[in-house]
C-alpha cells in the first residue's frame, strides 16, 4: 500500500485506543488516546531493538519502522508490524525467542528498560 492510501484508509484498528464510552475510558480524549500510542511505540521500539530495527509514529495514523541502515517501510498497523519486521531483516522476528527475552530482561536488570 502507497503512504497516501495508508493515510487515507480506513479509521482505527483494534490496537488503537478506543474513544467510546465504556471502552478503555482512560482514552476518553484524544490526548490520553495519543499517550498511549507513544507508549505502544516505546513498548515495540524495546523489543525491536533487538532486532536493529526502530518505529515511530507518523501523523497517528501509521507507523515507520526502520533499519539502522535507512531502510524503512510505512506499517498501516501494530497488526502488520512483525510480517514488516521480517521483510526488512530478512530473518524470522519472533516476539517469543528465548534470546530476545534474556536480552531484554538483562536490559531491564541493567536498567536499560
Amino acid at each position: 500500500m502507497c503512504a497516501l492510501c495508508g493515510v487515507l484508509g480506513g479509521g482505527g484498528d483494534w490496537t488503537d485506543a478506543a474513544a467510546r464510552p465504556g471502552v478503555f475510558t482512560r482514552n476518553a480524549d484524544s490526548l490520553q488516546r495519543r499517550r498511549e500510542r507513544i507508549n505502544r511505540v516505546a513498548c515495540a521500539q524495546r523489543v525491536l531493538g533487538f532486532y536493529g530495527l526502530t518505529l515511530s509514529d507518523w501523523q497517528a495514523s501509521s507507523f515507520v519502522l526502520s533499519t539502522l541502515t535507512g531502510k524503512s517501510e510505512i506499517v498501516d498497523n501494530l497488526t502488520h508490524l512483525w510480517a514488516a519486521a521480517e521483510k526488512l531483516t530478512g530473518r524470522p522476528c519472533d516476539p517469543f525467542d528465548p534470546s530476545l527475552i534474556d536480552w531484554l530482561e538483562g536490559r531491564l536488570e541493567a536498567g536499560g528498560g
